[in-house]
């Protein structure tokens, strides 16, 4: 196949296959729609041949539950128009979590949420509707965001069936987002949207080799979005350059006044952004290494991760090494975080539930009925204890939530993400995000041994993970952990890593490891 922007031979447009566009970065396919040498309706054609090709038949990803059946007429209508901003005409796949009105359902992969729809967008799909995107259709991710089962196998949905990893099939796509990451990485979308509240947004962009910004809490709004936890969740990007992600964040990011953690917020804009991406950009900077529980469960990750802080160094980084996070190990035995979901599931998931039209589920305690009346769709392979367990707890009220939710800020913040970066001056801290991707278990659930992403999930805080490299052709990544709203500093680090490094390599869908 011709990679993108490669002329023919006799002088004539290239033309446009799924292959073509499949890894092109948003610069490149931007400068051949604007030749002339693609039309927004060969871009979204090509994009659904490739997904014909590769979720739906071949090596049958289950990345995708659906995509649009308006997607060629918009794309149209779209090419006709005035361009309408920094997205204009490229394709944005979402989480099924992510509230839409157009034909597509948003179900978070439960067949308990077809019988209702939503009564609008959500904010973030407005801010891509006004930025020109289009919506190629919802990706498919671990049911209820993987808050249902502790037994539960990353990427598997009653809807969508079982996601896989584009680099080897038999391994999991990791996370909640599973579906966002694994399209975008094979080549199937240019972006895409996931959400996290502890790991569904790095997880998943490590194990399948692409970028993921987990924003701070507040800087891109949840209303629209099914819950988790009002504490923790956030929206964000998946894209396989910094760069495009960078730009996608910046769409979506914004005040709303419909979600008070995002009522006030101040985006970033464009010039800052484009300040931002520099290749000399860890010239100066801090960096801390978070060895304590963050290293250790992988020795071959570690190993990717040792080079990676060598080639930061050579970049032009001061790196302290160790600069641990004092509650570490708090952080990792603490029951607060848990207790906390369990309360804020319940409550958040009720007033989400009353906002959708039609007879689906309003409470938890339906979707727990809706689950055991449709026991051999839904639990064929695990059960909802997490779901049992969340409905048993009361109000937010409660000492007990209320107690947890002090701890959850007190390790994870003051005495911990705070203090560290306090006591060295750092810009950032660093540490692998998690191992590579484990063998895909619908019996016995996920076998995750460890990972960055709970530190700055319980505090509210952004991370970023960047491909840093492979163990036995499997990617992993590097996650740098900032202040809260220190978006534009961790985005300067990581795209300055990502230029430095060029780790990133593209999947051949192996069936198993050689």
């Amino acid at each position: 196949m011709p990679e993108a922007g490669t002329p023919s031979g006799n002088g004539a447009p290239p033309q446009v296959t799924e292959g073509s566009v499949a890894y092109a970065s948003l610069a490149e396919l931007r400068a051949l729609l604007d030749s002339g040498d693609l039309g927004l309706v060969d871009l979204a054609q090509a994009c659904l041949d490739r997904i014909a090709a590769l979720d739906h038949a071949g090596p049958t990803l289950r990345s995708i539950i659906e995509t649009s059946p308006s997607l060629l007429e918009d794309a149209a209508e779209l090419e006709r128009s005035r361009p309408r901003g920094p997205l204009h005409g490229m394709l944005v796949l979402l989480k099924d979590n992510i509230d839409t009105v157009d034909a597509t359902a948003t179900t978070a992969g439960s067949l308990a949420l077809m019988s209702s729809r939503p009564r609008r967008d959500a904010f973030v799909v407005r801010r891509l509707g006004e930025a020109g995107a289009l919506i190629l259709g919802k990706a498919n991710m671990s049911e209820w965001a993987n808050f249902r089962s502790s037994h539960s196998s990353s990427g598997w949905s009653a809807r969508g069936g079982q996601a896989r990893n584009p680099y080897v099939l038999d391994r999991s796509p990791c996370g909640s987002s599973s579906g966002s990451a694994s399209a975008v990485a094979a080549g199937l979308v240019p972006l895409s949207l996931g959400t996290e509240t502890n790991g569904s947004i790095l997880c998943p962009a490590a194990v399948n080799g692409v970028v993921g910004i987990k924003p701070t809490v507040g800087l891109t709004s949840r209303s629209g979005v099914v819950p988790i936890s009002h504490t923790q969740d956030t929206v964000g990007p998946f894209a396989r350059t910094v760069a495009d992600a960078a730009l996608l964040l910046s769409v979506i990011a914004g005040p709303d006044a419909e979600d008070p953690a995002a009522a006030s917020v101040s985006p970033f804009s464009r010039q800052d952004l484009a300040g931002a991406l520099r290749p000399d950009g860890l010239t100066s900077a801090r960096i801390g290494v978070a060895r304590e529980s963050f290293f250790g469960y992988s020795p071959k990750t570690d190993a990717v991760i040792e080079e990676s802080i060598v080639a930061m160094r050579n970049a032009g980084a001061t790196l302290v090494d160790p600069a641990d996070i004092p509650t570490a190990r708090e952080l990792k035995s603490t029951e607060s975080e848990f207790t906390l979901l369990l309360y804020e599931f319940k409550h958040d998931l009720a007033a989400y539930l009353q906002g959708r039209e039609g007879t689906g589920p309003k409470t938890l305690a339906d979707v727990i009925a809706f689950n055991e009346d449709h026991r051999v769709q839904e639990m064929p392979y695990f059960e909802q204890e997490l779901m049992v367990q969340s409905e048993a707890k009361g109000d937010l009220s409660e000492q007990e939530y209320v107690a947890a939710l002090d701890e959850c800020r007190r390790l994870s913040r003051t005495e911990g993400i705070d203090a560290v970066l306090e006591k060295h001056q750092l810009d950032a801290l660093v540490m692998p995000t998690t191992g590579p991707a484990f063998c895909i278990d619908l019996i016995n659930g996920d076998h995750y041994v460890g990972g960055a992403s709970s530190a700055a999930a319980m505090a509210g805080y952004p991370a970023i993970t960047v491909p840093a490299g492979e163990v036995s052709g499997l990617p992993v990544g590097l996650t740098f952990v900032g202040r809260a709203f220190s978006e534009l500093t961790l985005l300067r680090l990581a795209y300055a890593f990502e230029q430095a490094t060029q780790a990133r390599f593209n999947p051949e869908f192996l069936p198993t490891l050689r």
